[in-house]
């Protein structure tokens, strides 16, 4: 028996071949009727977590390279960051008023 659920305009039917055990796995997870509502969100989910994988790996990969870059920037800058710091802090101590009386 068909499905009669609508079918989206921009759908394509397509023949695929599968391994006896994942279509046994396929039909434990999901109805004949439903199985390509099924594959369709399997694959856009495993795309998009290869896609966030692959980015993790290159911004990895980018933090690696500009790692003894950027610790000598860091160390290159520290003595004034540490100069306006001590400046900032000393400006925000209240002053001892000197009364006599």
């Amino acid at each position: 028996m068909r499905s009669t659920a609508p079918i989206d305009i921009m759908s394509k039917r397509i023949n695929i071949i599968l391994p006896d055990k994942t279509l046994a796995v396929l039909d434990r997870v999901a109805s004949k009727g439903t199985r390509s509502r099924f594959i369709d969100r399997a694959v856009r989910h495993y795309v998009e977590s290869q896609g966030r994988a692959n980015l993790r790996k290159q911004l990895k990969a980018g933090y690696l390279a500009n790692a003894e870059r950027d610790l000598a920037m860091a160390a290159e800058w520290f003595p004034l960051e540490e100069e306006a710091w001590q400046t900032s802090e000393a400006s925000h101590i209240p002053k001892k008023s000197t009364k006599t009386g």
